[in-house]
């Protein structure tokens, strides 16, 4: 399975930015789907999941409220609606897939294969 994320860019604070993470592979739909994000000196953490369904839905309290997961699919894709955008949103994200596919997750350990980043800058 190879994950490619796309849709990072430059924007103004309160803004919306929309990343989607294609995803390779027939088994994408088992899987429960994260996304983490890192900023310049800061360790990677994360920011949102999404079990395999879509049905139920985790965030970092940092982001609840203004961001929202989701995937298709059908079309192998999991997105992450971004809106009032802060410059402390700022940073490279990342699209992952899930070691398990029953509980929701913020662990990075959990996570076991990783998209290449996109990055989102975030102007005040």
């Amino acid at each position: 399975v190879q994950l490619q994320a796309s849709g990072g860019g430059l924007v103004q604070a309160g803004g919306s930015l929309r990343l989607s993470c294609a995803a390779s592979g027939r088994t994408f739909s088992r899987y429960i789907m994260g996304w983490f994000r890192q900023a310049p000196g800061r360790e990677r953490e994360f920011v949102a999941a999404i079990t395999w369904s879509g049905g139920s839905t985790y965030y970092a309290d940092s982001v609840k409220g203004r961001f929202t997961i989701s995937r298709d699919n059908a079309k192998n894709t999991v997105y992450l609606q971004m809106n009032s955008l802060k410059p402390e949103d700022a940073a490279v994200y990342y699209c992952a897939r899930a070691l398990g596919s029953a509980v929701l997750t913020s662990r990075e350990y959990e996570y076991d294969v990783w998209g290449q980043g996109t990055l989102v800058t975030v102007s005040s």
